[in-house]
């Protein structure tokens, strides 16, 4: 019997890992995949494709993810292999966020990220303005939202409606310094990149693993993509 194929979802200690997995399993079934949920450096390393997730703020994301020991082989899985960043996930792929702790005169300065994707992440600001209904815009932006495909052609929308509905969670967002890196967008106040791509690097700010048959679709696509 053929070995099974490893998708590795990296767990650091930040990632909404029970969700994710479970997706990635679901679409999985069948494929030659095995999906792991590891903490192990070298799980990552010996797998053939991985899933960043990450949830709450970036700047406890990237210490975990340093003090976890799996920053060199997530680093060495951009570099080599396909790779699937989720919500903080994918901010953590850009070169600097707005969001991190004050320092000891109460002044932010930020968060470095890992410069994978140059860009910067931003906080929504958007006080007293109002949507088109009339309500206030609320940050975080909580709920589903349409994403616009910049890259129509990459292979991880495939079967994916243009302006499909997806769910975010999310008070900041990515905008790349280099526009054909976003491969879809949202609006909520503004334009915004929901999905960035650069080679073998996919990521969305959106939970792919909460916006049903849409979001199991990029997973699946993901599996059996050769950039």
């Amino acid at each position: 019997m053929a070995k099974l194929k490893t998708v590795a979802v990296v767990d650091y200690g930040m990632g909404n890992l029970r969700s994710v997995s479970q997706a990635v399993q679901h679409v999985a079934q069948g494929s030659g995949f095995e999906v792991v949920v590891t903490s192990r450096a070298e799980d990552v390393m010996n797998a053939e494709r991985v899933v960043l997730p990450g949830q709450g703020a970036i700047a406890d994301c990237m210490h975990e993810l340093g003090a976890s020991g799996m920053l060199p082989a997530v680093l060495h899985a951009a570099a080599n292999k396909p790779l699937f960043g989720v919500c903080v996930g994918m901010q953590m792929l850009l070169t600097h966020s707005q969001e991190g702790r004050p320092g000891a005169d109460g002044v932010t300065a930020g968060t470095l990220g890992l410069n994978l994707i140059p860009g910067e992440v931003l906080k929504f600001e958007l006080a007293g303005r109002t949507q088109a209904d009339g309500s206030r815009y609320k940050v975080p932006q909580m709920g589903w939202n349409q994403v616009y495909q910049s890259q129509a052609s990459h292979p991880i929308w495939a079967g994916v409606p243009d302006a499909a509905y997806f769910y975010f969670v999310h008070s900041f967002y990515a905008r790349p310094s280099d526009a054909r890196h976003t491969a879809g967008e949202a609006d909520y106040g503004a334009r915004f990149s929901a999905a960035i791509a650069r080679d073998n690097i996919f990521a969305t700010q959106f939970h792919p693993e909460k916006s049903a048959d849409h979001g199991l679709a990029l997973y699946r696509n993901f599996l059996h993509w050769n950039p």
